[in-house]
């Protein structure tokens, strides 16, 4: 390989990637943090099920009103300074869980994280669309998104030894620490590929070739996204898969805390294993596209046929609540969670496939708005279920066709030809 071909290849967007992948990381250290504390929280305040389930949706309600405000702002002012912002602000939020002694007070922090926290994946996707061509997209997201699963990995690891050591405030307070050292490292390197001095000509036609899209700057009203069926079809899709995930986050440590007698002490190696194997689905679903487009399959057939096979693993969490055996149950959850992180590495990259990148960050605001309501509804639901079934069986059950029938809905109603006059 010659020297040319290998500074294409090791530019210096994959360094904004490595930024994104941290910051994504910090993202799901510090949304984790109350789902790995919940049981002995619960506990000490007396919350009851239905009580947890509204402190996870005013996240969710948050997060939901902050992907429709950021998709807007980052498309307007762009992912160096809106994404500043929003670490900022979920940095502080992370940490004023620390004040909080009631459901009411772990709402009203939540809330706030969420509010922050909402412009991650807008922002993180946006800048792969403005630093990546289409071909190197899906690994590009594949690789970032992986940090969702190394916050999660960490976490169990980490929190228990700091809350047990210094007690549970200063988990929250640690955490939040940390998003302030990302921030640092962000407001050094960031700049935009065309403007940025350690970005060589050569890499800077390698980013633009996708010929169609380099004069892409004219932000694309609401009003006109919405009327697109694409748009609305992307949105079903997340509102039913998505929900899955969330609830995978924070009911996980009391499910097994539950069905299989773990506490704070043993809840790291269940936990570890499971977020592990969806770091490998992240990275492994996001190459499996793209190494199908390199060797000549089309790009919608490629997303289409990797997200089919991440819907078909999802299929046996069914049985997560009916196996005894606290391992078979991990490996069945571990395989279900690689297979999310598979599709929404292909899901993210979808969108930047059917959409201009002045387009790219409402899209996928308005598409996490419409998972954020089907979260809501989930956790409302869970919380529901359980306080008066105690039964994890329906939640998994209706957990593992999601995936086939969102697959379902995309296969059927997307059509690209559709957008072709989106720009002016």
């Amino acid at each position: 390989m010659n020297i040319v071909r290998q500074k294409e290849i090791w530019g210096y967007r994959w360094r904004i990637m490595a930024l994104l992948f941290f910051a994504t990381t910090i993202n799901y250290l510090d949304r984790h943090v109350l789902s790995i504390l919940a049981p002995d929280l619960q506990q000490l305040y007396g919350w009851s099920e239905i009580e947890y389930g509204y402190i996870v949706t005013s996240f969710q309600l948050a997060y939901g009103i902050g992907v429709i405000l950021t998709g807007k702002l980052l498309d307007r002012w762009g992912v160096g300074l809106i994404y500043a912002l929003a670490i900022a602000v979920w940095s502080l939020a992370g940490m004023g869980h620390a004040l909080a002694r009631s459901a009411v007070g772990f709402m009203v922090a939540r809330f706030f994280l969420g509010l922050g926290e909402s412009a991650n994946f807008p922002a993180a996707i946006k800048t792969v669309a403005e630093w990546f061509p289409k071909k190197e997209r899906a690994l590009a997201t594949g690789l970032f998104n992986a940090g969702s699963n190394v916050g999660a990995i960490i976490s169990p690891l980490l929190i228990p030894v700091i809350a047990l050591k210094f007690g549970w405030q200063w988990a929250f307070i640690g955490t939040g620490v940390v998003g302030f050292l990302w921030l640092i490292a962000w407001l050094y390197a960031y700049r935009k590929p065309e403007v940025h001095p350690k970005v060589s000509e050569l890499e800077l036609n390698h980013i633009h070739s996708d010929q169609n899209e380099a004069s892409e700057k004219q932000q694309i009203p609401w009003k006109k996204l919405l009327t697109f069926r694409s748009t609305y079809v992307i949105c079903l899709a997340r509102f039913m898969t998505d929900p899955v995930w969330w609830f995978f986050l924070y009911w996980l440590p009391k499910f097994f805390n539950e069905q299989h007698g773990i506490n704070l002490l043993t809840i790291g190696p269940p936990l570890v294993a499971i977020y592990l194997f969806a770091d490998v689905g992240s990275v492994a679903g996001g190459w499996f596209s793209s190494h199908l487009i390199k060797t000549g399959m089309k790009i919608h057939k490629a997303r289409m046929l990797a997200m089919a096979v991440c819907a078909i693993c999802v299929i046996p969490v069914i049985f997560a609540a009916e196996v005894s055996g606290l391992w078979v149950s991990v490996a069945i959850l571990s395989l279900a969670t690689a297979a999310h992180c598979g599709w929404m590495a292909n899901m993210f990259t979808l969108i930047s496939d059917f959409y201009p990148k002045n387009a790219v960050a409402s899209v996928v605001g308005l598409s996490t708005f419409a998972a954020v309501l089907g979260s809501m509804l989930v956790a409302s639901a869970v919380g529901f279920i359980l306080e008066t079934t105690g039964s994890y069986y329906p939640i998994f059950f209706t957990a593992g066709f999601m995936y086939l029938l969102a697959w379902m809905v995309l296969r059927l109603g997307l059509k690209k030809i559709e957008l072709k006059n989106l720009n002016p």
